[in-house]
């Protein structure tokens, strides 16, 4: 059996060790966390996936000429520092066992949202103070991305491609305090805000123009942004770095586009810049990716997901380094429960993890990997309404998963 070198390495508690032939495959509960298990990967569609009622997903052939992009796509990863490894006989994500957890919250898997015709994965997820779903999803040029539903699941508004162009990477996407929701393009590197109907309001970034923020110069840019939160004082902080799938233009001899690190950028409400603050390659706080990213509710303080690197930073709502806190799974989202409590996505280990503030987790809903009900190609951003139902999309395919609690 192959086992990834990061899931060993992840094994807190575990006996594991460099002489060890076999590593476990299971482990009891412990210290409050539930027992754990291998399971496999699935093969990734990509959001070439088409969805029936009751959420049958069914993987579709891959076109032989890939959609034409309104703009083109960021070059490859390659040669820089954040583009990982790339060497031959490199482990591969399709051959990780990735670790899974015992369902001991009670929750019930359902699919009532039916989505628009067409292939293309939810990266993201978001609910308003009225309870409408706003849905953000990766389509070909031409076609709608954005889309609001109601509490009865009914389709509520399109926004066009007319409004907001076309994201060639829709990623993170939230609502703030007065209902405006916000999306973000990775690959165009755009921060857009709407207001509840559609309208836009604000527009951080040049659209196609990947670089670095910098107020000295009166530069504006913005690099890779993955996802928004917001601060209790009505700060909102734009999460940068997509770790070894960002752009390779960092290498380039662009003088507006240099640092190539995860960042964590700061705005106020009308969104004047604050600060920003770097990854970086060495001392404490280190992160290397900044996928995921929630404002603790009872404090203020800044969660960051280092996806990649199996960890959590937190930082104070300033930018000050607290702690880091290490996991055993991808850390793809960061959201925080009506009670205050953690909660993280595992990415393409295909669960919702709750946590508390030691990261021990205190339980898990979702089955591993796949398309099966109850499964996740990659558990992303993802929300909680009034009653602790979540829901969550899938970047890698086309179906929107509303887990409630039983009773």
């Amino acid at each position: 059996m192959k086992i990834a070198t990061a899931a060993l390495l992840v094994f807190a508690g575990a006996t594991t060790s460099a002489a060890q032939s076999v590593p476990p495959v299971r482990g009891p509960a412990e210290r409050g966390q539930p027992a754990w298990f291998l399971q496999g990967s699935f093969p990734d569609p990509t959001g070439y996936t088409s969805t029936a009622p009751g959420g049958i997903v069914t993987v579709l052939p891959r076109p032989a000429t890939p959609p034409v992009l309104a703009l083109p796509n960021p070059p490859p990863c390659r040669g820089a520092p954040h583009c990982g490894n790339r060497q031959a006989g490199a482990p591969k994500r399709s051959d990780m066992q990735r670790v899974q957890w015992e369902q001991t919250l009670g929750y019930d898997f359902a699919y009532p949202i039916d989505l628009p015709a067409g292939t293309g994965g939810v990266p993201a997820v978001a609910l308003d103070s009225k309870g409408n779903l706003w849905v953000f999803q990766r389509k070909p040029t031409g076609m709608a991305q954005l889309f609001k539903y109601g509490p009865d699941n009914r389709l509520l508004l399109t926004v066009g491609e007319d409004v907001i162009g076309h994201h060639n990477k829709a990623h993170g996407m939230a609502v703030d305090a007065e209902d405006n929701v916000w999306i973000l393009d990775t690959g165009l590197a755009t921060a857009i805000k709407l207001s509840a109907n559609g309208k836009v309001l604000m527009q951080l970034g040049t659209r196609g123009r990947r670089g670095d923020w910098n107020e000295e110069r009166g530069q504006h840019l913005l690099w890779e942004p993955v996802m928004i939160a917001f601060g209790r004082n009505g700060d909102f902080y734009i999460a940068e770095g997509h770790g070894n799938e960002s752009p390779n233009d960092t290498d380039s001899a662009d003088p507006a586009n240099q640092s190539g690190a995860a960042r964590i950028l700061q705005f106020n409400k009308d969104g004047k810049f604050i600060r920003q603050w770097f990854g970086n390659e060495v001392n404490e706080g280190k992160f290397a990716n900044a996928h995921a990213l929630g404002i603790d509710p009872t404090n203020g303080d800044v969660w960051i997901g280092d996806r990649e690197d199996y960890r959590i930073l937190v930082y104070s709502a300033d930018g000050k380094f607290l702690r880091q806190i290490p996991t055993r799974n991808l850390v793809c989202a960061i959201q925080f429960d009506p009670a205050g409590n953690p909660w993280m996505a595992s990415g393409q280990d295909g669960q919702f993890l709750k946590l508390d503030r030691s990261g021990r987790v205190l339980g898990a809903i979702g089955n591993g990997m796949g398309i099966g009900r109850g499964q996740f190609i990659e558990a992303s951003y993802f929300v909680f309404d009034r009653n602790m139902a979540i829901y969550a999309g899938d970047t890698s395919v086309s179906r929107i998963t509303v887990m409630r609690p039983r009773g």
